[in-house]
C-alpha cells in the first residue's frame, strides 16, 4: 500500500490548525473564565472571612459592651440604693431632730406656762394673804402688818447665831458700798430708825445703810452687804404652795384605793415652812 504523504502531511496541518483554533477559541475561554470565576470565588470567601470575622469582632464587643453595661447597671444600682438609704436616713433625722425641736419647744411652753400660772397663783395668793394678815393684825393688834415685819426683822438681827453674824459682819466692813436693805413697802422713818439701830448694836459699829423698796418680795425685808444677806418674808409661807401648785400641775399619779402615799414621794404633802433669816 502506497502512502500518500501529501494528505498525511494536510492532515497533521489540519490537525494542528486544529488545535490551534481549539486552544484559541476554545480553551483559553474556558481556561480564562474558570481562573475568572476561581479568582471571583476566592475573592467571594476572602470578603465572606472577612465578614464573619468582622461579625464575630462585632459580636465579641457587643457581648463585652452589654457585660459593662451590666457591670455599669449594677453599680448604678447600688449606688443609687446608698443614696436612696442615706437621703432616708438622713429625712428620718431631720424629721426626728423637728420632732425633738416641737417637744422641746412644747415642753418649754408647757413650763413657761406652769411657771407663770404658778407665779401667778403665788402672786395672788400672796396679796390675799397679805390682805387677811393686815386685816387680821388690824384688828387683833392695832398693829400693821408692815411694822410686824418690821420688827421680826430687827429681832432676826439681834439673833443670828455667830458664823452668820461673823461673815455679815466682814462683808460689811469690807465693802466701800452702804448694806442695801430692801423692803416690800416703803419703810416709815421709825423703822428705818430701829433697824439702824439694830445693825449699829449687833455689829457694835456705825453702819452705813441705804434703804429701798422692791414690791417682788411679796412683803418682807432683806440686807445685803458684799455678797452677804440675811432676809425675812413671807414668801416663805408661800413656797409650799407654790411647790404643790407646781404638783398639781405635773398632774401626780393617783394612789391606789386603801393604799397611803409614801411620804418620801417628791408628791407628799411637805410641812408649812414658818418665816426664817436666811445669810449667805
Amino acid at each position: 500500500m502506497l502512502i500518500d504523504w501529501f494528505t498525511v502531511g494536510a492532515q497533521v496541518l489540519n490537525f494542528l490548525i486544529l488545535v490551534w483554533l481549539l486552544r484559541h477559541f476554545l480553551y483559553k475561554p474556558i481556561l480564562n473564565a474558570i481562573d475568572a470565576r476561581e479568582k471571583r470565588i476566592a475573592a467571594e470567601l476572602a470578603d465572606a472571612d472577612a465578614k464573619r470575622t468582622a461579625a464575630q469582632k462585632e459580636h465579641q464587643e457587643f457581648q463585652d459592651k452589654n457585660k459593662a453595661f451590666d457591670e455599669q447597671r449594677g453599680a448604678l444600682l447600688a449606688k443609687a440604693t446608698d443614696e436612696a438609704k442615706a437621703e432616708r436616713e438622713r429625712i428620718l433625722g431631720e424629721a426626728r431632730k423637728d420632732a425633738d425641736a416641737m417637744r422641746t419647744k412644747q415642753e418649754n411652753a408647757l413650763r413657761t406656762d406652769q411657771e407663770r400660772l404658778g407665779g401667778e397663783i403665788t402672786r395672788v395668793a400672796g396679796e390675799e394673804v397679805l390682805g387677811i394678815a393686815r386685816k387680821a393684825l388690824a384688828d387683833l393688834a392695832t398693829v400693821s402688818l408692815e411694822e410686824r415685819v418690821g420688827e421680826v426683822f430687827t429681832r432676826r438681827l439681834r439673833e443670828m447665831d455667830g458664823k452668820a453674824k461673823e461673815a455679815l459682819g466682814s462683808a460689811i466692813r469690807g465693802s466701800s458700798e452702804p448694806a442695801l436693805v430692801r423692803s416690800a413697802f416703803d419703810l416709815p422713818a421709825d423703822q428705818r430708825a430701829a433697824i439702824q439701830n439694830a445693825l449699829n448694836e449687833t455689829f457694835s459699829s456705825d453702819v452705813r445703810v441705804r434703804f429701798e423698796t422692791a414690791r417682788d418680795l411679796v412683803c418682807g425685808i432683806e440686807m445685803t452687804a458684799n455678797g452677804q444677806k440675811v432676809a425675812w418674808s413671807i414668801a416663805d409661807y408661800l413656797s409650799s404652795l407654790d411647790k404643790k401648785v407646781g404638783a398639781l400641775l405635773e398632774g401626780p399619779p393617783v394612789p391606789a384605793a386603801g393604799v397611803p402615799p409614801n411620804p418620801n414621794s417628791a408628791n407628799a404633802p411637805t410641812p408649812e415652812p414658818g418665816p426664817s433669816a436666811k445669810a449667805a
